[in-house]
């Protein structure tokens, strides 16, 4: 298994292994995002890539919206496309040593990334940086991979495993709107804190 250090995921963006990065915001978060009310939300996107999440939450007025990477990579490139973005928004830490809170957390693609052995350390972690009621929302695939390597897959089984500890279960089941490469492969869910 390789270790998924910082070094490794800018080496990723170096050599432009990068085929997680759709290029633009997933369909399934817009449609969440288009639906929400308080733009005071106070919202992180963990393991955040590229972010196109964080960009298009910021041109609809989420300007309470925070990025997490350990890769400086990633935030350079958003930094660039959106320069309006402040610095202070942009994360650079390792997810497992933050300790803020935050209303929303969006999930794409950071879980299949991580190391499969911190699968219940992120569900706990991502619980305790929620504010009551806080809500973690996103993207789960429904594929096995077979991968040493990521992304790594999962079911739903093994997910509520991880998360039903901490969360109440407000909606888990198939993408519907996915994109064409990954349609049938992905779970949409919006999990609510304990």
């Amino acid at each position: 298994m390789i270790t998924l250090t910082k070094e490794y995921w800018e080496g990723r963006y170096a050599e432009n292994q990068t085929g997680w990065d759709v290029g633009s915001i997933s369909k399934p978060l817009k449609d969440y995002i288009d639906q929400l009310d308080n733009k005071d939300l106070r919202v992180l996107i963990p393991g955040a890539g590229n972010a196109y999440e964080m960009e298009y939450l910021w041109e609809q007025g989420f300007t309470n919206a925070f990025v997490l990477d350990i890769a400086a990579t990633p935030l350079e490139n958003l930094q660039k496309r959106n320069p309006k973005i402040p610095k202070n928004h942009l994360i650079e830490t390792d997810f497992f040593q933050w300790n803020e809170t935050y209303d929303l957390i969006l999930e794409q693609t950071f879980f299949c990334a991580l190391d499969p052995n911190l699968r219940a350390a992120y569900a706990q972690k991502m619980a305790s940086l929620l504010r009551p009621n806080g809500k973690l929302v996103g993207l789960l695939f429904d594929t096995d991979f077979g991968n040493d390597f990521p992304p790594f897959g999962g079911n739903k089984e093994e997910y509520l495993f991880y998360f039903t500890p901490y969360f109440d279960i407000l909606t888990f089941e198939k993408c519907r709107n996915s994109i064409a490469p990954r349609a049938n492969k992905e779970l949409f869910f919006n999990f609510q804190k304990k």
